[in-house]
């Protein structure tokens, strides 16, 4: 588990037959789980100065290559003494969006992302959601896209910097919202989900 808070900026320095090679300040250990832009991944080589992961075939279907080049989000996995900060974070990717426009404020910028609808459905009007692993929070939802605020601070720390219009984003719903679809619906025998509502309503009575 972890809580989309990035502990470190890594540099991707190989990846040849499944596995991505990282430099990072990060001291992993072997077997540890590490986010990599978001996406969880087991650590099977360490070296001086990072790790090595592999990639499985079902996060290469969804994840594009690019996310896994240049500089990458590092988070290693929550330990059970640690404070709990961001949102609870599984560092499976939902599906893949676009960076649509972006709007700088006085003391922010605004992100819109377009995803689609089957990932849009968890995305919840000031819910949770992690963007190549970041945890933020949502400001609207429309048809085919969110809006988010980037403040300074989160800039700064993370890559989002970088981001221009057509970037591509590793996306994680919030988990609540998936779960509680997914029971009620096998409950009552239906598939047609909830609102925007019954959802929001529901993650906050946790």
């Amino acid at each position: 588990m972890f809580t989309g808070l990035i502990r470190d900026i890594g540099d991707v320095i190989g990846y040849h037959d499944h596995k991505l090679r990282i430099k990072s300040t990060h001291k992993a250990k072997l077997g540890d789980s590490i986010a990599v832009n978001g996406v969880c991944l087991t650590v099977i080589d360490v070296h001086q100065d990072g790790f090595t992961v592999e990639v499985a075939d079902e996060t290469r279907r969804i994840v594009p290559p690019e996310k896994f080049q240049g500089r990458v989000h590092i988070e290693p996995a929550m330990q059970m003494n640690d404070r709990f900060e961001g949102h609870i974070v599984q560092g499976h990717i939902d599906a893949v969006g676009t960076v649509r426009t972006l709007t700088k404020g006085e003391n922010a910028v605004e992100f819109v992302i377009g995803v689609s609808p089957d990932a849009l459905r968890y995305i919840v009007p000031k819910g949770s959601v992690a963007i190549d692993g970041v945890s933020l929070t949502v400001n609207d939802v429309y048809d085919d896209a969110f809006r988010l605020t980037i403040i300074p601070h989160t800039l700064h720390e993370t890559l989002m910097h970088t981001y221009r219009i057509g970037t591509k984003v590793n996306i994680e719903t919030d988990m609540f919202a998936r779960y509680i679809e997914h029971i009620l619906s096998r409950r009552n025998g239906a598939h047609n989900g909830l609102s925007w509502a019954d959802v929001d309503a529901m993650s906050m009575s946790f």
